[in-house]
């Protein structure tokens, strides 16, 4: 190629290996982009045969060809050297159909280049290539370097690939292109591509021409439409409206509501209904691309009413128009004007009509209503214009002349368009304002288990697409199949997993569109973006603290945001507070930025809450970790995880507290080696120990407490040591591991009594040690060791220890038939839990002597504190008492002989003790089931 390659042109950009990141440039992003790869083919040879004038004229027009189509389908041309072009679509300004306008600029490229005049013996062509996907993007009005690396990734490369193995005049398309496109183009499969500098084969397609498919939603549900959901209202009114229509009182509905809410798919449910009813139908679709193309929707619908096709000869087209103007009777004069219209040749057959251009088009635009007129004389005629915010002015002209005379006419006219047009008819008789309002949760349930069928979908990730879908039904049917293409394989059956991270969650088939929404805002965009790392929600006061703008700057940035649909305000400012409307939009703001932006933006965040609101360090400290872990400061974010966490076990949360623990401990083990380090990793696997509720949760805590065992004893801290045996020899007992739960109390109360000798080290190994006698069917050491815990724990003035040991005390002396000391000590231990905020001590108190009274025949007694400690244990979401008490209350019952309670009460204690996975006295609850 004369003057430089695409394959050349992409690897002084990118390379092969180009990293995702580019921090260097200047306004970058992160972008979804569709490229598009040019190459003139056989320039070389081209060059080799022209004198260099000649050669320079073929560039310079191939080159002003290629840029004029790139610009009339607001793409950027990037660079462009000698027989090649790469150009991008969706930066700077991102569309909804960016890959639609690329593969159409692609196609009218290789047509103006094959006409292209110039002194070559063959016709020009062309190959292209075209990939979608993630990119950094840079200030594309940079210089220099920075020009040179004004977009790094894959994508650019992959489209130079495909590109390479294009044949002249064909345009290659990859997967994602493809996936985006659906039916709007006839494609033609090329298979799995093995590609250079690709991992794994690439399936590649080409492009054949534009469907005849006439409704770009149509086209991009090739595979069917989902259920029709939460739109009985909607629906009902619009065959109210027919039927008026039907009778001579024609009607016009003003379908609105944002994009992906349902118009489309309210209309083809009505279409569906009217299918077997005598009526004429008139469909007129508008298009991003045509805005100011005059009379686009209307020449279309023509066109396809005619049954025109690309292969058509002039007179063909002229003899088809022809018979479709004779249903309606249309006049000679008129059909010149239709043909004109079309852009057909006048072969004769109609008069020359010497009008003035303002004439013609007044003309014009009465014989397009008169041809609704005559159609209304034969049958009901229903009209659909969809997307009328896309119209050009001289179509919406035409349509306001039709509103006005379809009150007289036996006709419906829908206009469905999105909440940024604003119709001039609202107010007239005949005209129903009907805005499409977001889905209710239960019907946005209702369309993920449509989609999700025979499937499994858990439901925490059906609640996750509840959430961030917000009651759009296009984001629901899109992020649901973006979930099921990331399921996987269990029993047999596909299971979702899992919701993918946000940002890259957002499926392609919704990013450009999102996108296209901020880009519109203009500097208000950064605004969302650095929201977006605030949050869902955030505060007037703390996004003022971020950004360095004045006040009245600031509100007229934030006022276009709610003006454009993207947050709501409650309050006013300074006092305000601000929510995405949609979580996906607030995904793709955040998305968008670059990793070291957003770590600085956290990092910030993090250090205003602390120092200006710091009532967060108490109120909500995981938010401070979460925007220091975001930063990457794990050692920041450390301490405020595992305060989250207590907090979270403070109320009994044990579930959100693993959550603070677990990220603890994961943060904890990626810092570097230190003393600090390993003292967080410790600190965080004490905690996770603390609020285990499940055995797979117990066998994680025995080996992350294995593992940090090693690193303390190799230091010199030995009451970090001796909490370490502690808690494995726990584990071991919940477990039921008895045996090594006594061998590690044990240890732990030998180096409890090296380091300090007193109560604060060695009670809670005695603790353990006496609960594991009791277990163990030893109440003679079980009762020593209780006894001694119960004075320890009053001497530290830990009342919630005492009044829990209590009860294991009356327990071991229960089993030694020393009912009064059983009594006293089960007595000590409710009296001392009923006078503490803490639920779960008191549900184990009643439950212990509950078991006392049981033993000793007080069975009434006993069946009602075992119901206060099973209400207790619900209210607290405690699983293991909840076995416990459903087994020990199936005992009580066994000893009195009810063995229909006991089976009840004792198959519930099975199927918890199956739940939460433990063995824990286990065999103890099924010899009584044996019994019964």
């Amino acid at each position: 190629m004369a003057g430089g390659s695409p394959s050349a042109l992409i690897t002084s950009k990118v390379g092969e290996n180009a990293p995702s990141d580019y921090s260097p440039m200047a306004a970058a992003e992160r972008r979804h982009l569709t490229v598009m790869i040019c190459d003139l083919v056989g320039s070389d040879a081209l060059s080799a045969r022209l004198d260099p004038e000649d050669m320079g004229a073929v560039i310079d027009a191939f080159q002003a060809a290629c840029a004029r189509i790139t610009l009339a389908y607001d793409g950027f041309l990037a660079d462009s050297r000698g027989g090649g072009i790469l150009a991008y679509f969706g930066y700077p300004r991102a569309h909804e159909d960016d890959a639609d306008r690329t593969v159409r600029a692609g196609l009218d490229i290789v047509a103006a280049v094959a006409r292209l005049k110039t002194r070559a013996e063959q016709p020009l062509s062309v190959r292209i290539g075209i990939a979608t996907g993630l990119v950094v993007v840079g200030d594309l009005g940079g210089a220099g370097a920075l020009r040179e690396r004004a977009v790094v990734g894959k994508t650019p490369n992959l489209a130079a690939r495909l590109q390479a193995i294009a044949e002249p005049n064909m345009i290659v398309v990859c997967d994602s292109t493809r996936s985006l496109l659906g039916n709007l183009f006839e494609l033609e499969d090329l298979g799995p591509r093995d590609i250079k500098g690709i991992a794994g084969p690439t399936r590649a397609w080409a492009v054949l021409r534009a469907s005849s498919v006439t409704s770009r939603f149509e086209a991009l549900h090739a595979t069917g439409l989902t259920v029709l959901v939460g739109r009985d209202e909607e629906f009902e009114l619009l065959l109210r409206r027919w039927q008026r229509a039907k009778s001579g009182e024609g009607q016009v509905v003003l379908l609105s509501g944002e994009a992906g809410i349902g118009k489309s798919r309210l209309t083809a449910a009505l279409l569906e209904n009217l299918a077997t009813e005598p009526h004429a139908r008139l469909r007129y679709f508008c298009s991003p691309q045509h805005t100011n193309s005059a009379l686009y929707p209307i020449i279309g619908q023509m066109e396809r009413a005619a049954g025109l096709v690309h292969d058509d000869t002039p007179q063909a087209m002229l003899d088809k128009l022809d018979a479709v103007l004779a249903q309606t009777s249309t006049s000679i004069e008129d059909a010149a004007l239709f043909a004109e219209m079309l852009s057909l040749p006048n072969d004769g057959r109609y008069p020359a009509l010497e009008l003035t251009p303002e004439q013609r088009r007044q003309r014009t635009l009465d014989a397009l209503i008169l041809q609704v007129q005559a159609l209304t004389r034969s049958s009901p005629v229903l009209m659909i214009f969809e997307d009328a915010h896309w119209a050009d002015p001289t179509s919406l002209e035409v349509l306001s002349r039709a509103v006005d005379r379809i009150a007289a006419l036996r006709a419906l006219l829908i206009v469905m368009f999105r909440p940024e047009f604003d119709p001039p008819w609202i107010g007239q008789p005949h005209v129903t304002a009907l805005p499409i309002n977001r889905l209710a949760q239960s019907e946005v349930v209702a369309i993920i288990d449509h989609l999700v069928g025979n499937k499994e979908l858990p439901a925490d990730v059906m609640a996750e697409i509840v959430e961030r879908t917000d009651g759009n039904p296009l984001f629901v049917e899109e992020l649901t199949k973006a979930v099921l293409e990331a399921e996987s394989e269990g029993d047999g059956r596909r299971i979702v997993t899992a919701v993918p991270s946000p940002g890259s969650a957002v499926p392609g088939s919704l990013h450009a569109s999102l996108m296209a929404r901020l880009d519109r805002l203009g500097p208000a965009k950064e605004l969302a973006q650095i929201g977006s790392a605030i949050g869902r929600e955030f505060s007037h006061a703390l996004l003022a603290a971020l950004v360095s703008k004045p006040e009245a700057e600031l509100g007229s940035a934030l006022d276009r945001l709610i003006a454009a649909g993207l947050l709501s305000r409650q309050g006013v400012p300074p006092h305000a507070r601000y929510l995405f409307k949609h979580s996906l939009v607030q995904d793709v703001a955040y998305s968008s930025l670059l990793r070291s932006k957003r770590h600085q933006l956290h990092a910030e965040i993090a250090g205003i809450l602390e120092s200006q609101f710091r009532d967060t360090i108490d109120s909500s400290p995981g938010l401070l970790s979460h925007h220091y872990k975001s930063a990457g400061k794990f050692d920041r974010a450390i301490p405020y995880s595992i305060r989250a966490g207590d907090v979270a076990a403070s109320r009994y949360a044990s579930s959100e507290a693993t959550v603070h623990y677990q990220a603890a401990f994961d943060m904890a083990s990626e810092l570097q080696a230190s003393d600090e380090a390993g003292n967080a990793r410790v600190q965080a696997v004490l905690k996770l120990a603390s609020v285990a509720t499940r055995r797979e949760h117990f066998e994680r805590d025995l080996r992350n407490l294995e593992g940090v065992r090693q690193l303390a004893e190799s230091g010199a801290n030995r009451e970090q040591l001796c909490r370490i045996l502690y808690w494995t020899g726990r584990m071991h007992f919940v477990l039921g591991n008895f045996d090594r739960g006594v061998e590690y109390a044990q240890q732990a109360l030998r180096v409890a009594e090296e380091v300090a000798g007193g109560d604060d080290l060695t009670a809670e190994p005695i603790n353990l040690l006496a609960r594991i006698h009791c277990l163990r069917g030893e109440p003679a050491p079980a009762a020593q060791y209780a006894a001694r815990n119960v004075g320890q724990m009053h001497r530290l003035g830990n009342r919630v220890e005492e009044a829990a040991v209590s009860g294991v005390l009356a327990f071991a002396c229960g089993m030694s038939g020393r009912y009064r000391d059983a009594v006293d000590a089960a007595e000590q231990g409710v009296m001392l839990a009923r006078g503490l905020d803490h639920l779960p001590t008191l549900a184990a108190c009643y439950m212990y002597r509950a078991v006392v009274k049981g033993w000793f025949g007080h069975i009434q007694d006993a069946v009602s504190d075992f119901e206060q400690a099973r209400t207790i244990s619900e209210r607290v979401g405690d699983l293991f008492r909840r076995y416990l008490v459903h087994g020990w209350r199936g005992e009580a019952y066994v000893l009195c002989g009810d063995y229909a309670a006991a089976g009840k009460e004792l198959g519930q204690c099975i199927v918890l003790g199956d739940q939460i996975g433990t063995s824990f006295h286990r065999g103890a609850f099924l010899a009584f089931v044996a019994r019964v």
